[in-house]
């Protein structure tokens, strides 16, 4: 079977492609980083040279490619987990998701289309971490919890320093066992507010125990 003359230039292509989006994961510590990616670009890549060269002119070459949009989704899956308060690695399946696609588009000949793509993507990478970070500055939900010895209304006097720092604030539970009281919300408001506000609690001598 006569091999098309330019498989090898586009599995170098993959590699690179694949490599560039990867290094970026590895750079932020992620899951899949720099070889997984890389791995699934190439992997993407072949998958679609063979379906075509499998499935010939009268053939479904498309049978294989498709399949590996269904098999990238449990790779994605793996990465995805919940820590304490928020689900992790979206943004991690996702581009392990767009990287077999953008492998897909370098096996079917598309390299123009794959190499704008990926440009589009690192920008995004950077660009909207940028935005992120700005947006994380002046709107962060943090959990607090404080606990104090029982006096009538001390935690509304918490309350009132959430205020008094411009931070909205939703109380979720509060507990009392013999002279200590427990009281725990989730506020809303920018990181310099918050940063006031667990500077005045740390320094506060009624508070026995403090998380945030």
């Amino acid at each position: 079977m006569q091999l098309p003359d330019d498989i090898i230039l586009k599995l170098i292509l993959s590699v690179i492609i694949g490599g560039l989006i990867g290094a970026e994961r590895e750079y932020r510590s992620k899951s899949a980083g720099f070889r997984t990616l890389t791995m699934i670009c190439l992997g993407a890549t072949l998958f679609t040279i063979f379906s075509e060269l499998i499935g010939g002119p009268k053939g479904t070459p498309d049978r294989i490619a498709s399949n590996v949009v269904v098999g990238i989704g449990f790779v994605g899956a793996g990465v995805i987990f919940k820590g304490d308060s928020r689900v992790n690695g979206i943004t991690t399946a996702a581009l392990i998701w767009v990287t077999a696609a953008l492998g897909m588009s370098i096996g079917a000949g598309y390299t123009l289309v794959a190499i704008s793509a990926c440009l589009l993507i690192l920008a995004v990478l950077y660009l909207f971490t940028l935005v992120e970070n700005w947006i994380d500055r002046i709107s962060q939900i943090r959990d607090y919890k404080i606990v104090c010895d029982y006096q009538n209304d001390i935690l509304r006097r918490y309350e009132t320093l959430f205020v008094q720092h411009h931070l909205r604030f939703k109380r979720s539970r509060q507990s009392k066992e013999g002279d200590v009281i427990t009281g725990e919300w989730i506020v809303k408001g920018s990181e310099k507010n918050h940063r006031h506000f667990v500077y005045e609690i740390l320094n506060d001598k009624n508070v026995k125990a403090f998380d945030f």
